[in-house]
């Protein structure tokens, strides 16, 4: 059931803003570090890029060829993660101008398909990578996973900063969405805990999970912030990270207070990106 309605010109803004943060950084890397490999396994810098093009130019409803079978790779485990290989695929042989001429098109496709829409059309259901939802949440989505990639590109070349909070914003709010998932089901977090996250950084935010049949976000505890049996501090950028279990995630950056094990738990579970 479509259930996340969100505004349609601040996410399209985000995204957009989104799409010309990896823009600016693809083109300032060199030959070398274009070509290096990335934080992902069997990846290269590059190929995040092309990955990008690809998933957007599949919401153009474009398509490739695959040219080699690519299910047996230990990187790919999944059918989507088949299709953005096939993707990456198609671009890998190509010379970094035509990559980036193909990153060029498709965000003023993209760009042009979104500011079209209507709030209405925003609003409809669709099959997001979550499940079944809104077009909005798929573009919130989007917001996420090329937010991540950008955090990939420079995990993978100068470990630069990131410059702009407004994609953050959406990103994150994407990101908590998920965390009840990760602390009811894959922690299996005891019915009747309180898990708190300090969220640091870019977009910083209080996200409180209750558990209780299901886990859910909630707005305050019974009895205020001091009946979270564990609260954990991390920054936004490294919530990406484990987010995505991605090798460069720090533990040592977290900070748990109350249940070690439960908190703990929580963090070696927290990958939950498909």
């Amino acid at each position: 059931m479509a259930t996340t309605i969100l505004p349609i010109d601040e996410v399209t803004a985000a995204l957009i803003a989104e799409w010309g943060a990896i823009r600016d950084l693809a083109g300032s890397l060199d030959d070398e570090s274009w070509s290096a490999p990335s934080v992902l396994p069997g990846w290269t810098n590059a190929d995040i890029v092309a990955h990008i093009v690809g998933t957007e130019s599949m919401l153009d409803g474009r398509d490739v060829e695959a040219t080699r079978t690519v299910s047996a790779l230990d990187h790919v485990r999944n059918p989507i993660g088949e299709l953005n290989e096939k993707w990456v695929d198609h671009f890998r042989p190509k010379p970094r101008t035509e990559v980036l001429d193909a990153l060029d098109e498709i965000i003023e496709v993209r760009t042009a398909a979104l500011r079209a829409m209507t709030q209405d059309e925003f609003d409809a259901a669709a099959m997001t990578p979550a499940g079944a939802d809104t077009y909005g949440r798929f573009m919130r989505i989007r917001i996420f996973d090329c937010w991540v990639h950008e955090i990939d590109l420079r995990d993978g070349t100068d470990h630069s900063a990131l410059t702009d909070s407004h994609p953050a914003r959406w990103a994150l709010d994407e990101i908590c969405a998920s965390l009840p998932f990760v602390v009811g089901k894959r922690a299996d977090a005891p019915k009747g805990s309180n898990v708190l996250f300090d969220v640091t950084g870019p977009a910083p935010r209080t996200v409180r999970i209750a558990v209780a049949d299901r886990a859910g976000v909630v707005d305050e505890f019974d009895g205020g912030d001091s009946a979270a049996d564990v609260r954990i501090r991390l920054d936004g950028v490294n919530l990406a990270r484990f987010a995505g279990g991605r090798r460069d995630a720090d533990p040592s950056g977290v900070e748990l207070d109350g249940d070690e094990a439960l908190g703990q738990a929580i963090l070696k579970r927290m990958n939950y990106v498909i």
